[in-house]
């Protein structure tokens, strides 16, 4: 199955930076990237037909958190801004969470993912508590395994927590130091292959420096991961908020006050990054410290938009994330993609951003920022890591330039695609899942929430 060749190929991206774009024929074997161009097919060869679709890499989400999908519209948190927010639905619900339910939440959002392009995902979990009796890294990895996508476990949490005015709030879910390095190594040991075409590994990713982590904690974290050759994730400047709380208590804002910390680097990126001076963008870009990019999460949020543009234009690495879906219930690749286009344009005007740039964040920008350097782009050498999309829907037809759908059309549909030459979608299909029986399991384990939150047990049923 990882020998193909994908034949009548009218619309192609590579997902370059350059917005290069290609037609004819692409060859695959042993689940790399052969040849391109005009080629013939070999007797016996496997022929996909690309037909009335545009040929991209795989996407690449770089900022998730699987979790949240049994957590969608919850009503005290739809119209909250991102403080109470998080007040209201991770920091109140995440003792409901169970192994079932991370399971299902955690196929939702793969499912989403996969059928909207994605290839790769990183996943940030933050909540890490002895009051589980399941090891959520193991059932977050096994669950992408059965997808066949190359998954990067962003091993999260926190050593105190954020202090919200609100007694009825549970414990948060909060480790020693010792306890967080203990987890990271024990998930890397297991899971983390540096090679270019791994399909796990492990990044080490303390939900958010300015409020989890004790100031003198900053260098170990960074240093530990280094040692270990782990690359560094975390939450910054997704509001005001962070820089007022490092304004007030080190007298600078978050980028500089981490650069302090040996917390800027090519190996470290940060989600969000909405409140950003000028200085600070061009300090992280002249670090090679990257930004997964969500656009919806913060526009659902009312947060704002990171500068995403700038940081691309002055040579920075720019990814681009759907968040989770708590904060974001369209957590697709497709809307993730449109609202970058759509958003920026909004408020800066038209020639703020290309439609080619947005592809290219989604994928080889993306792939780059999680270490890859043989995914993200199509050419000879590369992973097979590709995605069909279907232009057979009324949205794509009257389109003059159809490769740009999969972008501007705001709903990406995938009709094949396939991680290093193996297939995930299938004829707009995920093949080995029931999305009615996931439906179903859906909607029990959002009814066992919503009836624990009105008896106002908070405790999980398996704890």
């Amino acid at each position: 199955m990882t020998s193909f060749l994908i034949a009548n190929i009218a619309h192609g991206l590579t997902g370059d930076a350059a917005g290069t774009r290609f037609s004819g024929t692409l060859r695959v074997r042993g689940g790399l990237i052969a040849a391109m161009g005009d080629l013939t097919p070999e007797p016996g060869e496997r022929v996909i037909d690309a037909t009335g679709c545009v040929v991209t890499p795989g996407l690449v989400n770089t900022h998730h958190h699987l979790f949240q999908s049994v957590l969608k519209a919850v009503p005290a948190g739809m119209n909250a801004a991102l403080d109470d927010w998080l007040r209201l639905v991770p920091y109140s619900f995440w003792p409901l969470i169970d192994e079932e339910a991370l399971r299902v939440s955690a196929t939702i959002g793969l499912a989403e993912l996969a059928l909207s392009g994605a290839t790769t995902v990183a996943d940030h979990h933050y909540v890490y508590s002895d009051r589980y009796a399941y090891d959520p890294s193991e059932v977050l990895t096994a669950t992408a395994a059965r997808f066949g996508l190359r998954f990067v476990l962003g091993r999260g949490g926190m050593t105190k927590g954020r202090v919200f005015d609100d007694p009825d709030m549970p414990p948060p879910p909060v480790e020693t130091l010792d306890q967080y390095l203990s987890g990271v190594e024990a998930a890397a040991t297991r899971w983390h292959d540096p090679s270019d075409l791994a399909m796990t590994r492990v990044a080490s990713a303390p939900t958010t420096p300015c409020f989890n982590l004790d100031p003198g904690m900053l260098r170990e974290v960074a240093q530990t991961a280094r040692n270990r050759g782990l690359r560094i994730h975390a939450h910054l400047s997704e509001n005001e908020a962070y820089a007022a709380l490092t304004l007030a208590k080190f007298g600078q804002r978050p980028v500089d006050w981490l650069a302090g910390h040996d917390w800027l680097g090519p190996d470290v990126w940060f989600a969000h990054l909405v409140d950003c001076t000028a200085e600070e963008i061009a300090q992280l870009a002249a670090t090679g410290t990257g930004m997964a990019h969500c656009p919806q999460a913060n526009a659902r949020l009312g947060s704002g938009i990171a500068s995403a543009d700038a940081l691309h234009a002055a040579g920075g690495q720019v990814s681009l994330a759907v968040d989770g879906a708590g904060a974001n219930e369209a957590a697709d690749m497709g809307g993730a993609m449109y609202a970058a286009f759509a958003l920026h344009r909004a408020t800066k005007g038209v020639t703020a951003i290309r439609p080619e740039t947005v592809l290219h964040w989604a994928a080889e920008g993306g792939a780059r920022m999680l270490g890859y350097k043989k995914t993200g782009r199509l050419a000879p050498g590369m992973a097979a890591d590709i995605a069909l999309f279907d232009l057979d829907h009324p949205r794509n037809f009257g389109l003059h330039d159809p490769a740009l759908a999969p972008v501007i059309t705001g709903a990406a549909t995938v009709r094949h695609s396939f991680v290093g030459g193996n297939p995930v979608v299938t004829d707009g299909r995920l093949p080995w899942l029931d999305l009615a029986e996931l439906r179903d399991d859906a909607a029990r384990i959002t009814a066992r929430i919503a009836q624990a939150v009105r008896q106002n047990d908070r405790r999980p049923a398996h704890a």
